[in-house]
């Protein structure tokens, strides 16, 4: 009787028959929930480190991801620059071939002509010799 006059006014006995102002067990279901923000707490804390590394991770692969397709690109240009200069090399060196072909024609013919000369000039040595 006495303890539900207590209660009504907001006082209660805990199981050590101390008095409290919180029912015994609203202090019990408080206590727990407040273990158990505690435990969430943690958890989400522990998630967020967790989170907060793969960000790094994920972070770092990305620049690499980046340093990597820069020297491809690079090196995508520089085969471009390579094959460019090739071909410009080809070209010159076929300008050359054909400067040299034309070059080999003319002193094929210019050799005809001093080859005819000569067999002229033997011709008329030997027509000279023979008539004096």
């Amino acid at each position: 009787m006495a303890s539900d006059v207590l209660e009504r006014i907001g006082l209660y006995f805990d199981e050590l028959y101390k008095i409290r102002v919180l029912d015994p067990e609203l202090a019990q279901q408080t206590s727990q929930l407040k273990d158990e923000c505690k435990e969430f707490v943690d958890r989400i804390t522990k998630f967020q480190e967790i989170v907060e590394s793969f960000i790094h991770l994920v972070a770092a692969l990305a620049e690499e991801v980046e340093r990597e397709k820069m020297k491809a690109i690079g090196s995508r240009n520089l085969l471009k620059s390579v094959a460019k200069h090739r071909e410009f090399q080809q070209q010159q060196l076929q300008a050359l071939i054909t400067e040299k072909k034309l070059q080999l024609e003319r002193l094929r013919i210019q050799h005809e002509a001093l080859r005819k000369e000569e067999a002229e000039q033997k011709e008329f040595m030997e027509s000279f010799l023979l008539h004096s």
